[in-house]
């Protein structure tokens, strides 16, 4: 980040003399600006004194230096510092934006997913396994965190089913392994779970797996 540097030059300059607000408002450039002004150009401040002379403020453009526009952030670029420069005058001249293709996320408060230990394509096979091996057996065991993973996954091709369309059915053979059990479960879902809406799952928990000690649970259709 870079700033234009002002520098100020006293000459002359004994202990009685005094800066004045007036004086230097006074030589301040007016509001109204040239088009020459708008020349790429870096002004230079000076103040200078004379004899018998109060100090006077001389604000010059080198038309040959090379002007580094300021950076303050949100706020719009200081109009004392760049006169120089006619293309900053907004707010996205603050900024450098990079193209390569990278986004800025916000965290992911509320978002958990459980990730099973594996990546995310080898926790989508295992969820669609499970979900195949459920709706075939209708009662499974296996861990808790699986089970409870599973579940959505189970209920929602419980719902494919009984809207019963044939783009429903295309995502559900999407999903579930077996062509024979896709075209089961559309056939006997209407009948059996026609009144009710959602909780076609139930979880059971049972004893802890022997060896590592890993909580298991019956997952099982209502």
């Amino acid at each position: 980040m870079a700033m234009s540097m002002t520098t100020a030059v006293m000459l002359g300059c004994s202990g009685s003399d005094r800066w004045s607000m007036a004086s230097l408002m006074s030589a301040l450039p007016s509001a109204s600006v040239t088009n020459k002004m708008f020349s790429r150009t870096q002004p230079s401040v000076r103040l200078t004194q004379q004899r018998d002379q109060r100090l006077g403020l001389t604000i010059s453009l080198h038309p040959n230096s090379p002007f580094i526009s300021s950076y303050n952030g949100l706020a719009p670029v200081n109009p004392l510092l760049s006169i120089g420069s006619f293309d900053n005058n907004s707010f996205e001249h603050n900024f450098t934006i990079i193209g390569n293709g990278g986004r800025i996320f916000a965290m992911r408060h509320g978002r958990r997913v459980p990730k099973l230990n594996r990546p995310p394509d080898q926790r989508r096979a295992l969820l669609r396994g499970l979900t195949t091996q459920l709706l075939k057996h209708g009662r499974i065991i296996t861990t808790r965190a699986r089970a409870s993973a599973m579940r959505k996954y189970v209920d929602k091709m419980i719902t494919l089913a009984k809207d019963g369309s044939l783009h429903k059915r295309r995502q559900a053979l999407g999903f579930i392994y077996e062509k024979q059990i896709v075209h089961a479960l559309f056939a006997e879902v209407p009948d059996r779970y026609g009144e009710r809406n959602g909780g076609y799952t139930r979880i059971i928990r049972t004893l802890p797996r022997r060896g590592d000690n890993a909580p298991m649970a019956y997952i099982e259709l209502v």
